[in-house]
């Protein structure tokens, strides 16, 4: 699985996604990353003041890794920089 998150609502989702298909509950995967259930929605909601540990532990439970790299345009940003 391979999403492109681009803000906090969007690795929220990503999050989720992954959360769901391991079959887990919030609670669930709060109790592998020694986190409320609350924790967790806020953190799917892409709320912007999840902390970063937060995140980076939620990532490791779900088996996941943060990868960093050049941000790649859109055709929809393509065509905004014509006008």
């Amino acid at each position: 699985m391979e999403i492109i998150a681009r803000d906090p609502k969007q690795l929220g989702i990503a999050v989720q996604r992954r959360r769901k298909e391991q079959n887990l509950t919030q609670g669930e995967l709060g109790a592998r990353m020694n986190a409320r259930q609350a924790t967790v929605s806020k953190l799917e909601k892409g709320e912007p003041a999840t902390q970063l540990q937060t995140l980076m532990n939620s990532l490791a439970a779900l088996g996941l890794e943060l990868v960093v790299r050049p941000r790649t345009t859109s055709r929809v940003e393509e065509l905004e920089e014509l006008f």
